[in-house]
């Protein structure tokens, strides 16, 4: 079984920081979250049809 790696620069992650290395790795994944450089995309539900039509 090979060890886990840190998402931010690779090395072996830490335990006490799983799942990164370091404190620094952990802080540049927040910062990046943080500044919008990580995004979750989001899709509208298309309407449904029916529902198009609901004054009468």
């Amino acid at each position: 079984m090979s060890a886990a790696k840190c998402p931010i620069c690779g090395k072996p992650a830490v335990p006490e920081h799983r799942p990164f290395c370091s404190p620094r790795c952990a802080d540049l994944d927040l910062h990046r979250w943080l500044t919008g450089r990580y995004t979750v995309p989001a899709t509208e539900d298309p309407e449904d049809p029916g529902d198009a039509d609901d004054e009468g």
